[in-house]
């Protein structure tokens, strides 16, 4: 009999001691799985961060210009020229959330001196895509103050100019976040005066 209660004793204890040890694993095995979704939210929350909450700055370019109508003198006593140009600009929006940008204008030089406008109406470029805009600009002589080398330039058959501009703004993500962003411009434009195209342009 004593030998029967120390074995039910015993079968007691490694029963016991099973339990415990199949408690304990399922713990462990909670907690492992606790661990991998904590770090599973962490790499999506970082993810969202890196990617979609990220606000970079807009993207504004001159992707073509074609001239429509040119006039020029290369009279070295009163050198002019009058030239209208039909630009397409761009406005490439990578941000997951809207870019929306306030009036603004591209100016363009030559030699430092402003010779004509282009205006740009308030408009926006939608989440990951882009604005594209066309206008037409007036360039002229007629209100440079000195004139020293723009004979010799119209006599070489092609003038160098300059286009810049700032493009202010807002990015909106989820219409929550909201980050001011300047876009800006800056290219160098070579008119060809003899066949009446632009010849070049690169921006930057």
């Amino acid at each position: 009999m004593a030998e029967k209660d120390r074995q039910d004793q015993e079968s007691g204890a490694a029963t016991a001691e099973q339990s415990r040890e199949l408690r304990q694993r399922k713990r462990r095995r909670w907690l492992l799985y606790i661990v991998l979704f904590a770090i599973f939210q962490t790499a999506i929350i970082l993810l969202f961060v890196l990617t979609i909450m990220r606000i970079r700055t807009p993207k504004f370019r001159l992707n073509s210009a074609l001239v429509d109508t040119l006039t020029y003198s290369a009279d070295a006593a009163n050198p002019t020229f009058n030239i209208r140009i039909n630009a397409e600009l761009s406005v490439k929006n990578t941000n997951f959330g809207r870019y929306k940008f306030q009036d603004s204008a591209v100016s363009f030089y030559y030699n430092g001196d402003p010779v004509g406008t282009l205006f740009i109406p308030n408009s926006r470029a939608k989440a990951r895509s882009t604005k594209r805009l066309e206008a037409a600009v007036d360039l002229s002589s007629a209100g440079m103050p000195n004139r020293p080398q723009l004979g010799a330039d119209l006599s070489s058959g092609v003038l160098f100019l300059k286009g810049r501009s700032r493009l202010n703004g807002e990015v909106e993500v989820l219409r929550v976040l909201k980050r001011k962003k300047s876009a800006e411009l800056d290219c160098d434009i070579a008119i060809n005066l003899r066949q009446r195209i632009v010849g070049d342009f690169s921006c930057n």
